[in-house]
């Protein structure tokens, strides 16, 4: 019987982080489970590629995207993220400015009212993701990984809302 609590309590202390790390998922609003939310899958792997570059929604319309990245290398190589951006964001001055920001998960913090939704950074094998309402002007909506470099090696694409 107490090895049965030994391992009880073991198993709680165990999920407990991972339930408080599910509960932050680095978006910007909780959204009610009740809600239509559409959720688009992303993988990010060591080409420094996404592979979705296309996002079509419509205004006011909730996603989630869900990004895993695909990587065998150290996350201090290779991590990825998903930021979406102002339509009228000067995408090279954000990813210039947020390379140089290691401690703020590659995010400049002065530019971080360009951000429309961002996820956390995700290492190899890891998941992240990000729920937030899609702005309700129609237009393009850039989105790239800000890690250094990865903008420039081809990690973008739009979010094209119509």
């Amino acid at each position: 019987m107490k090895t049965l609590k030994k391992i009880t309590s073991l198993f709680i202390l165990m999920i407990i982080p991972l339930v408080g790390a599910q509960a932050f998922n680095g978006g910007d609003m909780e959204v009610e489970p009740s809600q239509n939310v559409r959720t688009i899958e992303m993988i990010g792997d060591d080409q420094m590629n996404f592979d979705v570059t296309k996002i079509t929604a419509k205004p006011g319309e909730k996603i989630r995207i869900v990004l895993t990245t695909v990587s065998k290398l150290p996350p201090a190589a290779m991590s990825h993220n998903v930021v979406v951006l102002q339509k009228d964001t000067d995408v090279e001055a954000f990813a210039n400015a947020s390379a140089m920001s290691p401690d703020n998960d590659y995010i400049a913090p002065d530019m971080e009212d360009e951000i429309i939704a961002a996820t956390g950074m995700a290492g190899g094998d890891e998941t992240v993701e990000v729920t937030f309402t899609v702005p309700e002007e129609t237009g393009d909506y850039p989105y790239i990984c800000s890690f250094p470099g990865h903008f420039y090696g081809g990690m973008k694409g739009i979010l094209t809302v119509q």
